[in-house]
């Protein structure tokens, strides 16, 4: 595991090469992200933009979701994939939020796992973008990295790797972090193929070329 300083080390380095640490998935409205979310499991967040602004046209506010036909929802969220029971999460999500949450996107973790469709990794980004609360977002890239970084213990297990980050991370630091470690795992530390030749983390990294 990292020491402290290597650990601010791979933080600063990373916020250098992306200072903005911006979240992917284009969104407007708080459960449009959360939504997009939903649609990216098993799908590409460049997917999911080319997807919502006509699935959001159709249906652009959170009581027209309630009030759709998860069958229509799925016609425009077809090339997503799995396309029926994201579909029949998204309608059942905003009913929910409508019922439980007056509209409103829930702030906690427990509320919005509650959610259907939703869990950690979706809560914990939304807890992170839309309240400025820490989070851990550990998706396939943040997992990969951060275990070859040596990081965490190189665990598949998202709930065991965000526990793990939680101990090493800063709180402040926690979610543009995980949103550098998407676009560090697109660019440069890939899962077949990393280029750790002239990779700017090869002396911080565990799993690094002797």
């Amino acid at each position: 595991m990292k020491t402290e300083s290597q650990v601010r080390n791979i933080i600063e380095i990373l916020k250098g090469i992306y200072p903005d640490a911006l979240c992917s998935l284009q969104y407007e409205k708080d459960y449009e992200l959360l939504f997009a979310v939903r649609l990216s499991a098993q799908c590409t967040d460049e997917r999911v933009n080319r997807v919502t602004p006509a699935l959001y046209a159709r249906f652009p506010t959170l009581e027209s979701f309630a009030e759709a036909d998860p069958k229509e929802v799925g016609e425009y969220i077809h090339s997503c994939g799995f396309f029926n029971g994201k579909s029949r999460d998204i309608v059942a999500c905003a009913k929910a939020l409508i019922e439980r949450h007056g509209g409103k996107v829930p702030d906690t973790m427990e509320a919005l796992t509650a959610l259907p469709g939703v869990g950690r990794k979706t809560a914990n980004l939304i807890l992170g973008d839309v309240y400025g609360k820490p989070a851990y977002v550990c998706d396939t890239h943040c997992i990969r990295i951060t275990g070859r970084l040596g990081l965490t213990d190189g665990s598949k297990d998202p709930v065991k790797v965000e526990r793990q980050l939680r101990e090493v991370l800063p709180p402040e630091e926690s979610s543009n972090f995980c949103h550098r470690m998407v676009l560090f795992g697109r660019d440069t530390c890939t899962a077949r193929a990393p280029k750790c030749a002239g990779c700017p983390l090869c002396t911080l990294c565990d799993a690094a070329p002797t």
